[in-house]
Formats: C-alpha cells, sequence, structure tokens
C-alpha cells in the first residue's frame, strides 16, 4: 500500500509497523526535537506501532484497506514533541515507566498523579520505605534504556477490575465499576499492568529528556524544554500555585470528592446538592476573604486575569458585590477596550496579527488613565467596537470617588508593563483566577486543568456563538499558545490566586456538551481531540434535576447559562 508519511513517499509492506517505515526513511535521529513519536491518520491519532497493513487483512486479489488509512487516503502526519497531542502521548509515556519503575523498586508503596506546577510533575508517594529520589531515577533510566515495546492488549472489562480490586488497587476497581464497555486496553510489562487513555510512544526509549528531583512526600518529574526538547526544562519553584492546588487537594477531602468514582457515588446518591452547596459556599467564602484584603491594603484597582475559560466576567462580578458590603463602589473595567486598532498593528513573520500579544494593548494609554484616576483627575475612557476594529470615543467619563475600586479584567492583567513605573503599586491588588481541578480519575489518571476549560469553552461558543466543536477546537493550539507567553509567566506575581474550578460540574456539564461531541465522526480533523473528552465523561454519571440547586451567580453558570451577571 502506498503511503504519504510528513511528505515522503513509502510502501506499507504486510505487517509492517509505522515505526518500521519512519525508520526507513532514516526520520528517527534519537533526538525528541525531532523524532516522531506518534501518528495522525484522518482524525485519530495512532501508536507508531500501528501496522497499516496487516496480514490477515490480505485478500485473494487485493488487500484490505483498515479505516483509518482508507479515510485519510494513506496520508500519515508524524507527531513530535513540539505538537500539543506529541506532548501527551509523551507525557503517557513518562506516566507509564514512572509507575513501572516504583512498582520495581518499591513494591509496597503507592503513588498519585497530583498536579503539575510549571515544568514539573508532582507525583505523591506513600508506603515506600526509604525512598530516595536519586535511586529512583536510576531505576527510571534503567527502563528506558532497555527499550520495552509499549504494546497495548484488549481485555475484558470484568477481568481488569476483578485484577486490581485483587492487587489493592481500589481507586482503578472503583473507576472500573463505572465503565460501561466490555472492554479495556491496558499496557503490562512483567507483573505490572496500568491503563492510560490515549497512545503512547512506541517503547520506553522515547522518553528521551526528563529528569527526577526530590520532593516533599514524593518527587517532580521534570518535562523537556518547550522551545527546546533535547534539554531538560529548568525548573523554578510556585508556591503561590502550588499553594492553591495543596488548597483544592484539601477541598476534596473536606467534601469527600477527590476522584471520578466519588463524584458518581455523590450524583447516585442524590448527595450531590449537598456537595453543589458546599463548593459554592466555598467559593463565595474565598471572595469574601479576598475583598477583606483588598479594603485592608486600601487598593484602588484590582488587576484581574486568567486564562480562556477560567470564569474572570463572573469572579469580577462576585468580587464587585463583596466590595460593596464593605461599603465600596466597585467600576468594572475591561483591558479590551484598550486595544489599538487593528489597521495599526504589525502582522508577525508569519503574516498574521497574534491578538492576544501585549503589544495589541495600549500600555501606555491605559497607565496614563490609571495613573491619573488615582490622582483623583477626571478621564474619558475608550469603547473597543470588535465589529469595525477600532477604538471609539463615546463620551464615558470617570473620576475615582473615596470609595471606589476599580476592578480591571484581561489576559494581561499582571503583566507589569500595564503599570507606569512611579505608580503606587500598593494600590494595585492583582488577582489571577484559573480553574486547578483536584479531582482524578483514579491514582495515575489526573484531568489536566486544561481539559476542564475547553469542556467550558466548547460549551459557552456553541450556546452563545453557535460555533460547532471543530471551530473551538480549531483556536485551541492557538490560545493555548498565548496564555504560555503572556499569562502563565506572570501568574506568580498575583497577591491571590483563586481556584475557580469546582467539583460538581463534570457531573452537570456533561449533559450539555456529550450530544455535541458525540455527533464529531471519526474522520473528521479533531476527532481524536474529541475523543479525549468523551474518554473521560465516559465516566461521569449525568447530575439530572439540579439546575434548581446552582446559583445564578456560580461562576458554572457563566458557561451552562443563567448567569444573571449578563442580565441587564
Amino acid at each position: 500500500m502506498k503511503l504519504i508519511i510528513d511528505g515522503y513517499t513509502a510502501t506499507a509492506s504486510p505487517g509492517q509497523s509505522l515505526l518500521d517505515i519512519v525508520k526507513e526513511l532514516g526520520l528517527i535521529q534519537g533526538k525528541l526535537s525531532t523524532d516522531p513519536i506518534a501518528a495522525k491518520i484522518a482524525g485519530e491519532v495512532f501508536t507508531l506501532n500501528y501496522i497499516p497493513v496487516r496480514e490477515k487483512d490480505l485478500g485473494a486479489d487485493r488487500e484490505s484497506v483498515r479505516r483509518a488509512m482508507a479515510a485519510s487516503n494513506g496520508v500519515v502526519r508524524l507527531l513530535r514533541y513540539s505538537d500539543p497531542t506529541g506532548q501527551e502521548v509523551y507525557t503517557r509515556t513518562a506516566q507509564f515507566v514512572l509507575f513501572l519503575a516504583l512498582g520495581q523498586l518499591y513494591p509496597k508503596a503507592k503513588a498519585k498523579m497530583s498536579f503539575t506546577v510549571g515544568s514539573g510533575l508532582y507525583v505523591k508517594v506513600t508506603g515506600a520505605e526509604d525512598f530516595s529520589a536519586q535511586r529512583f531515577k536510576e531505576k527510571v533510566a534503567e527502563i528506558v534504556k532497555a527499550d520495552i515495546p509499549l504494546v497495548r492488549r484488549r481485555i475484558p472489562t470484568v477481568e481488569a477490575l476483578e485484577h486490581y480490586a485483587v492487587t489493592g488497587q481500589d481507586d482503578k476497581a472503583r473507576l472500573l465499576s463505572y465503565r460501561e464497555f466490555p472492554t479495556l486496553d491496558i499496557y503490562e510489562f512483567g507483573e505490572y499492568s496500568d491503563y492510560f487513555y490515549g497512545e503512547m510512544a512506541p517503547s520506553t526509549a522515547f522518553l528521551r529528556t526528563w529528569d527526577i528531583i526530590p520532593a516533599i512526600e514524593g518527587f517532580m518529574f521534570i518535562y523537556p524544554d518547550g522551545k527546546n526538547p533535547d534539554r531538560v526544562a529548568r525548573y523554578r519553584e510556585l508556591p503561590n500555585l502550588h499553594a492553591v492546588y495543596v488548597e483544592g487537594k484539601n477541598w476534596g477531602e473536606l467534601m469527600e470528592c477527590e476522584t471520578v468514582a466519588d463524584l458518581n457515588e455523590l450524583v447516585d446518591s442524590g448527595k450531590i446538592r449537598e456537595l453543589i452547596r458546599v463548593n459554592e459556599a466555598l467559593h463565595e467564602k474565598k471572595f469574601s476573604q479576598i475583598a477583606d484584603m483588598i479594603c485592608e491594603r486600601g487598593a484602588k484597582a484590582v488587576m484581574l486575569a486568567g486564562p480562556s475559560s477560567s470564569g474572570k466576567t463572573t469572579s469580577a462580578n462576585r468580587l464587585a458585590t463583596q466590595l460593596r458590603v464593605h461599603g465600596k463602589k466597585p467600576i468594572l473595567m475591561s483591558l479590551d477596550d484598550y486595544y489599538i486598532d487593528r489597521d495599526l498593528i504589525e502582522p508577525g513573520p508569519d503574516g498574521k496579527i497574534d491578538f492576544e500579544h501585549i503589544n495589541t494593548i495600549d500600555t501606555p494609554l491605559f497607565g496614563e488613565h490609571l495613573a491619573a484616576l488615582f490622582a483623583g483627575e477626571e478621564v474619558e475612557l475608550p469603547s473597543f467596537n470588535f465589529k469595525t476594529g477600532k477604538r471609539e470615543w463615546q463620551g464615558h467619563k470617570l473620576r475615582l470617588s473615596d470609595s471606589a475600586v476599580i476592578i480591571v479584567e484581561g489576559i494581561h492583567g499582571l503583566n507589569p508593563t500595564l503599570l507606569p513605573e512611579d505608580l503606587d503599586k500598593n494600590a494595585v491588588f492583582r488577582l489571577y483566577v484559573t480553574p486547578l481541578l483536584p479531582l482524578n480519575l483514579d491514582d495515575h489518571n489526573r484531568i489536566p486543568s486544561s481539559y476542564l476549560r475547553l469542556l467550558r469553552r466548547t460549551v459557552r461558543d456553541y450556546a452563545t456563538r453557535n460555533a460547532s466543536v471543530a471551530r473551538t477546537l480549531s483556536m485551541w493550539n492557538s490560545v493555548r499558545r498565548g496564555e504560555e507567553r503572556w499569562i502563565y509567566p506572570f501568574q506568580e506575581n498575583a497577591d491571590v490566586i483563586f481556584n475557580s474550578s469546582t467539583l460538581y460540574e463534570l457531573a452537570v456539564i456533561k449533559k450539555a456538551i456529550f450530544p455535541l461531541l458525540d455527533a464529531v465522526q471519526p474522520e473528521e480533523e479533531y476527532y481524536d481531540e474529541v475523543r479525549a473528552m468523551v474518554k473521560v465523561l465516559n465516566f461521569v454519571h449525568v447530575a439530572e434535576d439540579v439546575d434548581d440547586e446552582i446559583p445564578p451567580t456560580s461562576i458554572v453558570r457563566e458557561f451552562i447559562g443563567g448567569n444573571t451577571f449578563y442580565k441587564k
């Protein structure tokens, strides 16, 4: 069969894997920056161990083309670490190697995927006597060097459930009890077996760039550098972000909802209502505490930033409500109104305008206005017309009273270039809003925060902009790149980081999003991204008839509808 692999023409012989063909083409050089680690065929991602033409598919006169190969007409796109999907494949491969190494060194130990902080993944380890990060690192290096093939095996779900129950892995057994499909794909080596939601690299040797450093009650796995994957990223501690993750885990323990299985039990028992009440109360308490801090400082402005679909607008309004309790007069402003006219923005090297670049904001004008307002002067504020792409002046004038507090919302809110050097920095309170979901599928499979944000954005885009799932997904990687460049580098500068996730929302949002995802077909471009969302949601039970329990000011309402802050 003829294949076109990244523009190269090749012939696939029966039984020959993609990895074999890629090697023949000379595309494996032993470097993470250039080597493929998976492949995309039509809309699906496949391991390089995938065999385009199987021996059993050969007919008497012709070969039977496999579905994905037929849908793509033999076109294969190789995925490398520079591709977001490639990074996910790399992460799953690392997970397998880490848990395999831990099982071999410390058979009685248990490890739990906790959270990612910057370039490091924190894994908590319990039950390992005299755990040594250095010894563990050496064991991981040994497994990588062994070049162990990573091959999936399909087994009955009942068999997997019984295995994990007998071996004391209750977290996996509980999760699989909610699996509705009769079979399960696992990866195994020796006595160790595990399942992960997506493809992995063809062998352990593809885990080329990494490091392991000690951490309290476990270790940090350090990822490759995003700009140069052939070197390990420089890890720096992010104590503020770390503290919020820990707070989220504590909230999960408090509400007895640390895994999807816990969430399902609350849904099935009807206790989901209490979970909603407590979660919303914790949010309200946090907004109240933030308002206290702002007033104690005597701040005149709050710079509120956060990534896409983090709930910034609702957070700004809820904070405004709490400030009113203190007798303050909050004024909501948007950095979007300080956009430069579109026709005045220079395009990038690719000929396109990066609308998330800080240079699209008129930072000198914003700084001038903020300084003037702090000095008690009257300022006319601009408005940006997104239809015309131009700034407008509509006579909107503002002078701050003694009790006024400006709440400025925008993705660049924490960027220091917004504030004049001579401005009283103590008069500015910096708030970062982000949904750091503390819910795990099980101990070895966490749910990334970006996953929750994508679910939120997909539902909202469809409801408010009639945007298809494909339309939202087509923009997502660009949005993520903008966040990496313009939001995350400044998140640690915040005075407070607010975790805007709720433990119950997957059970609520599934009802709205599942029909949209289910309609995407395998041959469509973003099918694999959709399938990744579906694989998680398949385990989640829908919380029916709880709409009356979710407050109209809830952050969740910003995405599922019914948010009263949007009513005039």
